[in-house]
């Protein structure tokens, strides 16, 4: 499930910045890196108190 959820982060990614390249969507990645990295360090520190992707014994 992890993989899953990280491979389709990824995909979301990646489509984002080929739709800036194209010139099809106006990201400013820098701005949004300033702006929402508190956010990021959270969601991460969160996801090590789920390891395992949700699977209980």
């Amino acid at each position: 499930m992890k993989y899953s959820v990280t491979g389709l982060i990824l995909i979301i990614i990646g489509g984002v910045m080929l739709a800036d390249n194209l010139g099809l969507l106006r990201v400013n990645f820098t701005h949004l890196l300033h702006t929402w990295w508190p956010a990021i360090l959270i969601a991460i520190g969160i996801s090590f108190f789920f390891p395992g992707g949700g699977k209980r014994r």
